[in-house]
């Protein structure tokens, strides 16, 4: 019984146009289906249906994210796991799932972040043909990340929160910053043997830190930023590295406020092997390893 990774991410947006429009032409993601109030989309390397919903509401931030299962029995293993946990639990049809979407169940975390475990979910092929294919497709506009990577939330108690996602979901803690007083301030979690699929940091419940997006490598978060550069838009830190994950990445903002990431290295981990800890000393090398600082507008978000 396994989650395999980040599927989707639900996220609030005052103006849905303007949204779907960055997304489609700045990020470079493809929208696959609307109706009412939500927009979904994918990247050109994704084969489901979609990978981030914009839904339209008077402000910003996370809505839910989604998990992929494995088998379809999946959801009968963790809800059973939830409900030992006294975890409140809703079943959702493949029926009310809304467009492309599978069978799932639905939970908040200890800090009230709506999570999602989805068996199911359509597949309606990435943008390359399954015989003799090129590397990628021509003719892609904006960044054009070929898949989403990553999440990263705010939470009061980074510790409890850490506990509940290793001990009833079975995630696989990476990295940690521990304070001096003994207590985790931000940590990184696993389930797919990369270096983190979500993460936590010291800060208000329920709050959306960022969402990622994978590229190819060192030149491709350069791209990014010229990219982003040419359209304007807000880049909060520039192409950089992280000293936990040992990733290279870039921050920006969409015209909502929600904070993207595109993200590229780090490293492959077995589940088995012990977390890296940082100091809380050395907390700023963790998150910028070159400035070796990090901000506390940086840390602040809403939820």
């Amino acid at each position: 019984m396994a989650i395999l990774r980040l599927s989707h991410v639900e996220i609030r947006v005052p103006d849905l146009e303007l949204a779907t429009a960055y997304y489609s032409e700045v990020v470079g993601m493809f929208e696959t289906d609307r109706e009412g109030d939500r927009v979904y989309l994918k990247c050109w390397d994704e084969h489901q249906h979609h990978s981030v919903v914009l839904h339209s509401a008077p402000t910003y931030g996370l809505v839910r994210m989604g998990w992929k299962l494995e088998f379809a029995q999946d959801l009968d293993y963790y809800q059973s796991k939830l409900e030992e946990a006294g975890v409140a639990v809703l079943r959702v049809s493949r029926d009310g799932a809304g467009p492309g979407g599978g069978e799932s169940i639905r939970f908040e975390l200890p800090s009230g972040h709506e999570m999602e475990l989805m068996y199911g979910m359509d597949q309606v092929g990435n943008l390359l043909p399954l015989t003799n294919p090129p590397p990628k497709p021509l003719g892609l506009v904006g960044i054009a990340p070929p898949r989403i990577d990553h999440i990263f939330l705010t939470c009061e108690d980074v510790g409890g929160n850490t506990k509940f996602l290793q001990e009833v979901l079975g995630f696989h803690l990476t990295e940690q910053v521990m304070g001096d007083d003994g207590f985790q301030v931000a940590t990184w979690l696993e389930h797919s043997n990369q270096s983190h699929d979500i993460a936590l940091v010291t800060g208000q419940n329920r709050g959306l830190h960022h969402f990622a997006y994978y590229v190819e490598d060192w030149s491709a978060i350069r791209d990014a930023a010229d990219v982003l550069a040419y359209h304007g838009v807000n880049i909060e830190t520039n192409p950089t590295r992280h000293g936990a994950t040992r990733g290279h990445c870039l921050y920006f903002f969409d015209p909502a406020g929600n904070r993207n990431e595109t993200f590229t290295g780090g490293y492959y981990v077995d589940h088995d092997e012990p977390p890296i800890t940082w100091t809380e000393a050395e907390m700023g090398r963790a998150i910028f390893y070159y400035d070796g600082v990090v901000n506390q507008k940086f840390l602040t978000v809403h939820s």
